[in-house]
């Protein structure tokens, strides 16, 4: 994970690592970071400062980088993923690793979502956070997205909802797919302003699939990868 954030252009600030991995796994990665500290401590002495196993033995301090646009985030793109208030961190991180696997260009989140670079976010998505172009969005993004020659698909359960193998929505060139926060689901400002709803069918009763396993269903129907 510390890689990939260091390879997507992330600079690092300090490195905490557990001493055992200063000369094997962590070697390539220091070796990367340049000219920083790197604090060094058994895994006991680490865990007690930290309240936690060191993941994979190793933390590392980065500079964020500012925030782009959601027109430079979304501009070479034709396929946008969109969590709308996704506030559990672990929901964001598993959405950002499926959008990164199955197709999808970039991600944008609204206000009310959980930040992708929060510890859990980041380590749940496998560090896809700092590979797939994101930002965060105000409650006009709908508008902005079609005003980008975007069709709108709202995921959410409506009785107008259409199968999310519709072949004129897999034919789209440039698609938004759109999730909702967990529970509550899509505002349904967000579904009446949309092109299109979409909803993935169910069995045995089930009304509902977590956001998460919904977004990776989604985005292997709708995304680039088809």
């Amino acid at each position: 994970m510390i890689e990939r954030a260091l390879n997507a252009g992330y600079e690092p600030i300090s490195m905490l690592v557990e001493e055992k991995h200063i000369s094997t796994q962590a070697e390539g990665i220091i070796n990367l970071c340049g000219n920083i500290p790197v604090y060094t401590a058994e895994l006991d002495v680490l865990t007690q400062l930290t309240g936690f196993q060191l993941t994979r033995g190793a933390l590392c301090l980065m500079r964020r980088k500012n925030l782009l646009s959601v027109e430079e985030v979304c501009k070479n793109a034709t396929r946008v993923a969109v969590l709308e208030n996704v506030v559990n961190p672990t929901n964001v991180g598993a959405i950002f690793r499926n959008a990164a696997a199955l197709g999808m260009d970039a991600v944008l989140l609204t206000n009310g979502c959980s930040d992708p670079l929060y510890r859990r976010s980041a380590r749940v998505s496998m560090g896809t956070v700092f590979q797939i172009p994101w930002t965060f969005c105000d409650n006009t993004y709908v508008d902005t997205l079609k005003a980008s020659g975007f069709k709108t698909v709202a995921m959410a359960l409506c009785e107008n909802s259409i199968n999310i193998n519709n072949p004129q929505i897999i034919s789209e060139q440039k698609l938004a797919v759109i999730l909702g926060t967990e529970g509550d689901g899509l505002a349904e400002s967000t579904i009446t302003n949309c092109d299109y709803t979409v909803c993935i069918p169910m069995a045995h009763g089930v009304d509902s699939l977590n956001v998460a396993a919904a977004s990776a269903l989604a985005f292997w129907e709708l995304g680039n990868n088809r």
